[in-house]
């Protein structure tokens, strides 16, 4: 996070949940136009290579995820933005104030082949807190809680299997309960942040990355995908 945003976002911070009539109106112009390249593969950001899926996840600032996901075999694109709100094409500072309804969020594609929906499940649960509602560590608010947004029937009962497997070993752990949203992505689009934000710890090696998971294991193959 930008350290001279960090105090402009305390002091408009929305600590809790807006209703759609609470959020900001947005604006029909996508943020994120043209659509630039990615910066390790050199794709534009919305390209999805034939035969590869799409999963969507959320677990605090987007930066520091989307690095692990771009430097895992088998991810064939990345992307950052929000999702899972009700401003269209909202901005980060807008994002931040949350009054937008979303969460930071990325877009991962990849290549099934060589990589599983479980396998970035399991990436997704040990890369963060589950159990922290509407935060993760330093950063505060909706726009930080963990989601998944799933694009098929197997994916959601993957996600809610995972979910559950994962509970079960924080609860032994002393842990409390899993906070983390699984929806279906339908009717819910991924919007895409500004340009800087793309790959920002690739053009930013130092900058801030916020992954601390719980240190606590999670099972995988808990549940078959149908596609």
């Amino acid at each position: 996070m930008d350290i001279d945003v960090m105090g402009w976002i305390q002091r408009t911070l929305k600590p809790h949940m807006v209703s759609p009539d609470e959020a900001l109106p947005g604006r029909d112009t996508p943020i994120l136009s043209p659509m630039p390249r990615h910066e390790i593969f050199g794709l534009p950001l919305d390209e999805e290579p034939e035969g590869s899926e799409v999963a969507y996840f959320a677990l605090g600032c987007y930066w520091g995820e989307e690095r692990m996901f771009w430097e895992t075999d088998g991810v064939l694109n990345t992307a950052v933005g929000f999702m899972g709100g009700f401003t269209p094409n909202p901005t980060y500072r807008e994002s931040c104030t949350g009054q937008t309804g979303h969460t930071e969020t990325v877009k991962v594609v990849y290549d099934p082949r060589r990589v599983s929906y479980d396998d970035l499940l399991k990436m997704f649960w040990e890369a963060h807190d589950p159990t922290q509602l509407n935060r993760q560590g330093n950063d505060v608010g909706t726009q930080y809680r963990s989601a998944v947004h799933t694009h098929t029937t197997g994916q959601l009962a993957t996600a809610q299997s995972s979910r559950d497997a994962y509970q079960s070993v924080l609860t032994g752990a002393g842990y409390r309960e899993i906070t983390t949203e699984i929806l279906p992505a339908d009717g819910r689009p991924f919007y895409p942040a500004e340009p800087y934000h793309q790959q920002y710890l690739d053009k930013n090696p130092a900058g801030y990355c916020g992954i601390a998971g719980t240190g606590v294991s999670c099972p995988i193959g808990v549940a078959p995908a149908d596609g």
